[in-house]
């Protein structure tokens, strides 16, 4: 089943894709048309649309039955939101009545189609007159895509739905009537991969928000390397956190400290992280949303069991990346609240050289993986989505670190961790591809990150 908003995302995706809404909108009107003139042939029908999307759909319909329908709109044509929607209505060849002016009893079937998953209560009065008067109707009803209100207190219930592409969340024959599935032509690779519909994901933040509600994560990493906690940071930043923080051992402190005073820096007690600094990280991570650690921490043994120790009691959701992966490759059962985010030697590593395909060991290991490489892959257990928005320049060191920094950056501000992993994958991806368009293969890592905001003005309508 879909929700709402994957309705919304497969959209977005399909005109990426070049199928625009136009086009899904005009085959769903084909295929409720199709449906309605085989199951009620003769019957005297009556096409109801609203301003939306899901009137485009009606008036797409109407259009195939030319005058063997009529049509009729609950509100003014000039009310009409969407460009689709428009250009369906004016494809008429018909003027469509008024609702308030149509008698529905000299009608064998009324098609719904005024108001689809978009719905928001409260409901316009508009819609609430309609279902008084759609109540008394002794014929039958059917809605296109979800009854008119579906997802609200008031609704309308029909006899049947003709539900496009796959059925909504909730929907069953109690609040929905008889249920047929009908194919519009939305291609599996808008679900299969990643793309633009899923910045609808995207937790924008609220007008009223204060410092640290769209996130605060902490950062672990560094001591034998410096640059990639910082730009794990740097790209957490980018994507939206509103806080971070980094705990480094001491032999990267000042170095990272001064790259920019954005950074709230805590330093270890070493060199290197030790079991020893693993109280006060778990007390700095009270203090966060999410966690991201590995960047640069070295795979020294005392290293290696401080992060085991680490993630074994800290609760908050947590993204593991390189010498981080290192360290958790024979724990048997992660928690389900970790992302870890290898490339494929690492992940031959974690997976202990079995084969297993990833979503077995995504299963078995009880962790969402995010595979990197020309097309990345991402699995939570059965569910598995590709994205192949990136370039090959992107083989520069420190990218990964970017994408780490992302995908937490991303939990941090509420994401579940499939989701952020999935959305995380797409935004360092888009953000190389323009990197790559101003600095061709002279690209580095840190160019990926000034592309991230932009990615961010351009997919966050």
């Amino acid at each position: 089943m879909m929700s709402p908003l994957e309705s919304m995302i497969l959209d977005r995706n399909c005109e990426s894709l070049g199928i625009p809404v136009s086009t899904l909108m005009d085959n769903a009107g084909v295929a409720l048309f199709d449906i309605v003139s085989k199951e009620f042939a003769g019957k005297k029908i009556l096409i109801v649309c609203g301003i939306g999307n899901n009137g485009g759909d009606g008036f797409a319909c109407a259009k195939r039955f030319g005058r063997k329908a009529d049509v009729a709109v609950l509100f003014p044509s000039d009310r009409i939101k969407t460009d689709a929607a428009k250009r369906q209505y004016n494809l008429l060849r018909k003027r469509p009545a008024m609702f308030t002016d149509v008698s529905v009893n000299e009608y064998d079937v009324i098609i719904d189609c005024g108001l689809g998953i978009g719905g928001r209560p409260p409901l316009d009065d508009v819609y609430i007159k309609y279902f008084e008067v759609l109540k008394k109707f002794k014929g039958t009803i059917v809605s296109a895509d979800v009854p008119t209100g579906f997802g609200t207190d008031d609704h309308l219930i029909p006899d049947i739905t003709v539900t496009f592409h796959d059925m909504k969340e909730g929907m069953n024959e109690k609040n929905c009537g008889r249920i047929i599935i009908a194919d519009i032509g939305i291609p599996e690779e808008a679900s299969r991969f990643v793309g633009p519909g899923d910045m609808l994901r995207y937790p924008v933040p609220k007008k009223d928000s204060h410092k640290g509600d769209n996130g605060r994560l902490l950062v672990i990493g560094g001591g034998p390397y410096i640059g990639a906690p910082a730009m794990s940071a740097m790209a957490a930043f980018r994507v939206g956190s509103d806080l971070v923080r980094i705990a480094t051992p001491r032999l990267s402190f000042d170095h990272i400290a001064s790259m920019t005073p954005a950074f709230i820096m805590h330093r270890t007690s070493d060199d290197i992280l030790t079991e020893n600094d693993v109280p006060r990280l778990l007390e700095l991570s009270e203090k966060v949303d999410a966690v991201l650690i590995g960047p640069g921490l070295g795979t020294d043994e005392r290293t290696m069991a401080a992060v085991r120790e680490f993630m074994d009691r800290c609760k908050k959701p947590m993204t593991v990346d390189a010498d981080g992966i290192t360290a958790i490759s024979s724990v048997p059962r992660i928690p389900d609240n970790v992302v870890i985010t290898p490339h494929h030697k690492e992940f031959e590593i974690f997976s202990a050289g079995s084969g297993d395909p990833v979503a077995d060991v995504s299963e078995h290991r009880n962790v969402t993986i995010l595979i990197k490489g020309r097309i990345d892959t991402i699995a939570q257990w059965e569910n598995i989505r590709m994205n192949r928005a990136g370039t090959p320049a992107m083989t520069v060191g420190g990218t990964g670190d970017v994408l780490s920094g992302i995908v937490a950056g991303l939990l941090s501000k509420g994401m579940s961790t499939y989701d952020a992993a999935c959305l995380g994958a797409f935004i360092c991806g888009t953000a190389g591809e323009k990197a790559f368009s101003k600095k061709s293969y002279g690209m580095i890592a840190t160019d990926v990150i000034d592309m991230i905001p932009k990615v961010l003005k351009e997919h966050l309508r």
